[in-house]
């Protein structure tokens, strides 16, 4: 949801115009695709407040080491395996899902799977398990997400890989735990299976193997990593934007605020927990954890907010004038500032220094899964503020 990877040509465009030297800071990196186009050309800081997002720009600036490159990926499912089969011999019967079965009995299974929430684990790894079976993943799929990162964690406290390694390895776990899951694209809600059709929909994503979307995910990036990252001086940090700007010197800013009135760390939520696995209380309503699972604490944007959205821009452009960087601000007609309002508050924070140009261009923006508008046409516009 708002990446820029439709676009990334017109956006690396008008960086090419802003850079002067210096770094590429992408202020908020989201799912790094700027980094995936840029990396092997300039040094880049990557920073979002996401942790997830720090996880994914490892793919594409952290070169991989040997380590990774010629990891016994046999051995490390191995290990998984064996962890799962131990959580799965642990749990109450019932809760696997038939090819085909009728309706009343999916939704008896689901809800089987849904009262894992419940029960006592004594494992240290079942996060997954224990919080989101039978939402978006069934408990078999839960259990191998929990014990990929399991091993992930072992492997790296064993010193068998560094820490951009592990983030790979991450990484790809969470592409698998995407294809596996049975939503629509982003994590805000899962489905229900209201009619045998969406039951049969739901079901084959139940029948998909973790493990097969992880392995296959792990060989490609592994080969597109040592073809295509090279050694150079890149940065990644989890940062909120106003503290990164404080510490930037100049180079150049790409900025994409998170613009919806949703605010997106609801959409990503699930993947957030999985980096961070913290086992994090889960939001009440009604005395009941809300369908969504999400974290009782999760990052407000005030760039979603429509009585900050104003104050936040400021501090931006605020803080690019005091880091002497130029700045490349994608904008988009869907914000909930309009871009007369935008750009005057440009020339009002960064003054006679520096001189302002617009650009503009058309595409579909994905709204990840409202049924009236899922792709919506909006127009796409960089503001480039460069010192004179």
């Amino acid at each position: 949801m708002g990446s820029k990877a439709g676009i990334i040509d017109f956006v690396v465009d008008g960086i090419s115009r802003a850079h002067r030297g210096g770094p590429v800071c992408d202020l908020f990196a989201g799912a790094c695709s700027l980094s995936g186009a840029i990396g092997n050309q300039v040094d880049v800081i990557s920073n979002d407040i996401q942790s997830y997002s720090q996880t994914i720009a490892h793919i594409y600036l952290h070169a991989a080491s040997g380590a990774l490159s010629g990891i016994d990926l046999a051995l490390f499912l191995k290990e998984a395996k064996k962890l799962v089969g131990e959580a799965i011999r642990d749990l109450p019967s019932g809760l696997d899902y038939p090819s085909h079965t009728s309706l009343e009995e999916f939704n008896k299974i689901e809800d089987r799977n849904r009262q894992l929430i419940d029960h006592h684990f004594d494992s240290e790894y079942h996060l997954f398990l224990r919080c989101y079976s039978g939402t978006w993943w069934s408990a078999q799929q839960c259990a191998w997400i929990d014990a990929l990162r399991a091993v992930a964690d072992d492997w790296l406290a064993r010193d068998r890989i560094g820490n951009g390694d592990h983030a790979i390895l991450l990484s790809c776990v969470m592409h698998a735990m995407a294809y596996t899951g049975q939503g629509t694209g982003h994590y805000a809600q899962y489905r229900d299976a209201k009619t045998v059709s969406s039951m049969k929909d739901i079901n084959i994503y139940r029948q998909k193997s973790v493990a097969t979307y992880f392995e296959r995910k792990l060989r490609s990036i592994i080969e597109w990593n040592t073809q295509n990252v090279l050694p150079r001086t890149h940065e990644i940090t989890v940062l909120d934007y106003s503290d990164c700007l404080k510490k930037l010197d100049g180079g150049t800013v790409y900025a994409d605020p998170p613009y919806a009135f949703v605010h997106y760390s609801r959409f990503y939520h699930a993947i957030e927990t999985f980096v961070l696995y913290d086992y994090p209380d889960l939001q009440i309503q009604r005395g009941e954890v809300v369908k969504g699972r999400y974290r009782d604490e999760r990052h407000q944007s005030p760039f979603s907010i429509r009585s900050l959205v104003g104050g936040a821009f400021t501090t931006m452009f605020e803080g690019v004038r005091g880091s002497g960087a130029n700045l490349v601000l994608s904008y988009s007609n869907a914000a909930l500032l309009d871009l007369d309002t935008m750009i005057e508050l440009a020339h009002l924070a960064l003054g006679a220094a520096y001189d302002i140009e617009i650009f503009r261009r058309d595409h579909r923006h994905m709204t990840m899964g409202r049924k009236a508008d899922r792709n919506r046409d909006v127009e796409e516009t960089l503001l480039l503020a460069m010192q004179r």
